[in-house]
């Protein structure tokens, strides 16, 4: 079974093209979704605690997203201290998962797949492209965010370029790029790929 991360830059569509791959027959392991889910975990709560006190979370299982961000995005240190709590346990959640999958390839959406070094236990690597000024103004209409806030967001991320010379794909989710087509190619190419390491 082929282990396939998908990344790109916040903004560029990771979710979108996850659906798609979903749609198709790929099972998707979200690791975004996992590591909310975490917050709510007795020892994770506990840790986080101990970093930034109790007034982080806005009752026993809900972490405060906006003070969080507020805070590990404009500290470089205390984002490290929460990934070293929260990346272990993520994947310990994606290897149990992994081993419930019968597919002949999964897909592993992570938005920090090269910088928590997940990408090291995958096969290949899609990444989502897209302009940043687009980026950018899709971050700050969902979630509510100045430019700034967005900005600091995208200084935590390896930057495009880097990212897109370490795709084994590159998906173009431009204007007027249509999606769709470049999932099912990407798809078929997966498949063939199964089938001859298989």
């Amino acid at each position: 079974m082929l282990k396939v991360g998908l990344t790109g830059g916040i903004g560029s569509g990771k979710t979108v093209v996850a659906k798609i791959f979903k749609t198709v027959g790929a099972p998707v392991f979200c690791a975004d979704d996992e590591a909310k889910k975490l917050y709510s975990d007795n020892d994770v709560r506990k840790q986080i605690i101990n970093i930034f006190g109790k007034q982080i979370y806005i009752n026993d299982n809900d972490i405060d997203k906006q003070l969080l961000a507020s805070k590990i995005f404009s500290n470089k240190q205390l984002l490290e201290k929460i990934n070293s709590i929260i990346h272990p346990a993520v994947h310990k959640h994606f290897e149990n998962w992994l081993a419930a999958q019968k597919s002949s390839y999964i897909i592993h959406e992570a938005a920090i797949l090269f910088e928590s070094g997940f990408d090291k236990f995958m096969d290949k690597i899609i990444v989502v492209d897209a302009p940043q000024d687009l980026r950018i103004t899709r971050v700050m209409a969902r979630n509510k965010e100045s430019y700034q806030q967005v900005i600091k967001r995208m200084e935590n991320q390896m930057n495009d370029e880097e990212r897109n010379t370490r795709a084994d794909f590159i998906i173009r989710n431009y204007v007027n790029t249509p999606v769709l087509p470049q999932v099912l190619k990407i798809h078929k190419n997966l498949l063939n790929c199964a089938n001859v390491n298989g």
